[in-house]
C-alpha cells in the first residue's frame, strides 16, 4: 500500500531545494502519488515536474522562510533537500559558514517555521543527510560537518516533535548522479574507485532516493522516527 497511486491525495508537501537535483526527483515522486507539492528554493533552469508549484525561498533568510510559512495553513509533509557543496573551497571560513547556514541551519529554520502546520496535520519531516554523516570527507569539511549535524538534528527533532505527532526521519544518500556530483562523475579515476567500492556497481539516481523518501512519508513507516536511512547501494558496508 506504500506506493498506491493516490497515496498522498489531499496532502500538501513542501520540498526545499525542490527545483533541482534530489529535491526535483522527490517533488516529482510525491506529485505522482497525488500530493499538492510546493517546491521551494532559488530559481533553476530545470523545468518543474508536472503538477509542482514553485516558490522562490532563500532558506538562509529567516524572514523569507517565515513569510512563506505564513502562506500555508497545513503541511502534511516537509522534505528538506536544500544543500550545497564547495569541496576544497570549504577550508575558507566564509565558505564553511555558508555551507552550514544552508545545509544545517537552513534545515532547522524551515522545520521550526512549519512546525505548527505540521502539528495540525500530524505530519512528517524527511531531512537529507549523507553517507558523510557517518564518516569524514577530507576535501569537504563543511559539507561533512553540516550533514553530521543534520543526522543529529533529525534525531533531536524526532524527540522534540513527538508529542505534537510529527515524525522526523532522514535519508542518507550515497553517490547519486546529480549536478552536485558531476565533477566526480566526469573524473574517470575517481568514478572508478567509487563504483568499485559500491556493491551494486552503479551511481544512484534521484528516483532511488525519492522512493526511500516516499516510504518514510507513508503509513508503512508510521512507527518510525529518528531514523537516518542510508540509500547508497551498499557503499557504507564495504
Amino acid at each position: 500500500m506504500s506506493f498506491q497511486t493516490d497515496l498522498f491525495k489531499g496532502k500538501t508537501a513542501v520540498v526545499t531545494g525542490g527545483t533541482q537535483g534530489l529535491g526535483h526527483g522527490v517533488a516529482e515522486a510525491l506529485a505522482r502519488l497525488g500530493a499538492r507539492v510546493i517546491a521551494v528554493g532559488l530559481p533553476s533552469s530545470d523545468a518543474p515536474p508536472a503538477g509542482v508549484e514553485v516558490v522562490t525561498v532563500d532558506v538562509t533568510h529567516a524572514e523569507n522562510v517565515a513569510a512563506f510559512a505564513a502562506t500555508l495553513d497545513r503541511v502534511d509533509i516537509l522534505i528538506n533537500c536544500a544543500g550545497v557543496i564547495f569541496r576544497q573551497e570549504e577550508f575558507k571560513l566564509p565558505v564553511f559558514e555558508r555551507v552550514l547556514d544552508i545545509n544545517l541551519t537552513g534545515t532547522m529554520r524551515v522545520c521550526e517555521a512549519l512546525q505548527p502546520q505540521l502539528a495540525r496535520a500530524q505530519g512528517c519531516i524527511v531531512n537529507t543527510a549523507s553517507m558523510l554523516s557517518f564518516f569524514g570527507g577530507g576535501l569537504v569539511p563543511a559539507y561533512s560537518a553540516s550533514k553530521g549535524g543534520v543526522a543529529q538534528l533529525t534525531k533531536s527533532l524526532a524527540i522534540a516533535y513527538a508529542d505534537a505527532g510529527i515524525r522526523v526521519n532522514a535519508v542518507a544518500p550515497g553517490w547519486i548522479a546529480t549536478p552536485l556530483t558531476q565533477a566526480l562523475q566526469n573524473d574517470p579515476a575517481r568514478a572508478s574507485r567509487i563504483l568499485e567500492r559500491t556493491p551494486l556497481k552503479r551511481w544512484g539516481t534521484p528516483a532511488d532516493v525519492a522512493q526511500a523518501v516516499v516510504f518514510l512519508c507513508s503509513p508503512a513507516a508510521a512507527f518510525m522516527t529518528g531514523v537516518v536511512m542510508p540509500v547508497d547501494g551498499g557503499y557504507m558496508v564495504t
